[in-house]
C-alpha cells in the first residue's frame, strides 16, 4: 500500500505504508540523527504531534522491548524511514517496530529517500507535513501551531523509596529515565503537573525541584514562570531541556525557534567553567537567546560546539542550574548523568535555604 508524505512547500515523497495503514495525519516534520534508540525516541513526550524522520537508513532491527519506553505509548504522530526491519535480532524483543506502530495507532512511511528529505529540512527549516493515503490535491496547510502545549496528569505513578532526599518533579512531558536517574542517585520523586502552584509544591516539603523536558514553544507555558521565580528563591532547582528554557524566560531571557533544531545523540557540549567537552543527547526545536542572558541574573555555563547555542545556565549565589541537553540519555551517551549527582549534592549541602 502506498503512502504519501507532502511537505508544506509542496514537495512530495511516495513510499510504502507501515504501522497504522488507515490513519492520516498532519504534524511538524523533524529529523533525528540517532543511529539507535528508536523506541526511546518514539516514546519521548517531547516529540508530541511531530513526524519523526530517522536519518539512519535501517530502523527496527532489534525490535521492541518491554523496558525502553520513555512514556506509556508513542508520543510522535508518525514516523518516516528509508527501511524498516522485518526481521528482529534481540533477545529482549517482544514485537517488531511495525507491530508496535500498529498497536499504538501510529502511521508511518518507508522506502523513501530520507537523505534528500533531511537536506530539505536543513535548507528550509522545520515545516509542516501531511501523511496521507492519497496524493493531496493542493499543498495548503493549516497555519495553526503543529505542536500544542501538553498539560496532563503525571506520566507515571512513583512509589516513595527509602531515600534521604525528596524531589518534586514538575511534569511537562517527562521521560521515564529522568525519574529513574533521580532514584539511582538517591532521591524520592513526587511528580506534579504544571497546574501546581508554589504553595502546592511547598506543601510536599521537597528538598529540591526539577522542571522537566516537554514539547512545544516554551512561551506557551508562561503561566508557570512566576512559580519558577518563587521556587528558585526557596529550593535547589534543576531544569532539563524545556525546563532550561523556562528558567531562562522566568529570569528575563528570551527564546527563539531554531531552523531545524537539535535532535540526536552526538551533540558536543563545552562546559565554559571547566573547559570539558561531553557528548550529549538532545531533542529540542527552541533555544535560549544566548545574548539575552546578559540582561538577567543568570550566567551561561555551556555551549553547543557546532553552533554556539546556549546549553547550560546557573544562577550565581543560588543552588539553581539547567541544561538544554538530556543528561538521562535514553537514548544516548551517559557522560552527563553526573548532573543528577550534582543536584542531589546541592540538596544535601543546602541547609541554609529556607523552605516555605
Amino acid at each position: 500500500m502506498k503512502k504519501y508524505l507532502t511537505l508544506e512547500n509542496g514537495e512530495q515523497f511516495i513510499g510504502t505504508a507501515v504501522g497504522d495503514l488507515t490513519k492520516e495525519i498532519k504534524g511538524e516534520l523533524v529529523f533525528t540523527t540517532s543511529m539507535v534508540g528508536y523506541q526511546e525516541t518514539l516514546t519521548d513526550p517531547s516529540y508530541t504531534n511531530q513526524i519523526i524522520t530517522f536519518t539512519y537508513p535501517l530502523i527496527g532491527n532489534y525490535g521492541i522491548s518491554l523496558h525502553a519506553n520513555q512514556s506509556p505509548t508513542i508520543a510522535a504522530s508518525a514516523v518516516v524511514m528509508q527501511e524498516i526491519a522485518t526481521t528482529v535480532f534481540h533477545y529482549q524483543s517482544v514485537m517488531t517496530l511495525d507491530e508496535f506502530l500498529k498497536k499504538s495507532g501510529v502511521p508511518g512511511i518507508a522506502g523513501i529517500d530520507t537523505r534528500k528529505l533531511t537536506k530539505i529540512i536543513r535548507k528550509h527549516g522545520t515545516m509542516k507535513a501531511s501523511l496521507t493515503n492519497q496524493p493531496l490535491a493542493n499543498s495548503s496547510f493549516n497555519q495553526a501551531k503543529a505542536v500544542e502545549m501538553v498539560v496532563k496528569s503525571a506520566t507515571f505513578a512513583h512509589a516513595l523509596d527509602e531515600h534521604p532526599n525528596h524531589v518534586v518533579l514538575v511534569d511537562f512531558g517527562v521521560k521515564a529515565n529522568i525519574v529513574k536517574s533521580l532514584k539511582n542517585f538517591g532521591a524520592n520523586v513526587t511528580v506534579v503537573t504544571p497546574e501546581a502552584n508554589f504553595e502546592a509544591i511547598a506543601a510536599l516539603n521537597p528538598d529540591g525541584v526539577l522542571i522537566s523536558n516537554g514539547p512545544g514553544d516554551p512561551e506557551d507555558y508562561a503561566d508557570f514562570l512566576p512559580v519558577i521565580r518563587e521556587l528558585q528563591d526557596h529550593y535547589p532547582l534543576f531544569g532539563i531541556c524545556l525546563g532550561h528554557q523556562l528558567l531562562a524566560l522566568a529570569n528575563g531571557a528570551r527564546t527563539y525557534k531554531m531552523v531545524f533544531g537539535h535532535r540526536g545523540i552526538n551533540h558536543p557540549v563545552k562546559n565554559l567553567l571547566t573547559g570539558e567537552v561531553v557528548i550529549t543527547s538532545q531533542n529540542h526545536g527552541y533555544a535560549v537567546d544566548i545574548d539575552s542572558v546578559s540582561e538577567t541574573p543568570l550566567e551561561v555555563t555551556a555551549i553547543e560546539i557546532n553552533d554556539q547555542t546556549c546549553e547550560g545556565l546557573r544562577y550565581p549565589g543560588k543552588p539553581v542550574f539547567s541544561v538544554q541537553y538530556h543528561p538521562e540519555a535514553a537514548p544516548g551517551p551517559h557522560e552527563a548523568t553526573r548532573l543528577f549527582s550534582k543536584f542531589v549534592g546541592l540538596m544535601n549541602t543546602n541547609g541554609g535555604v529556607q523552605h516555605a
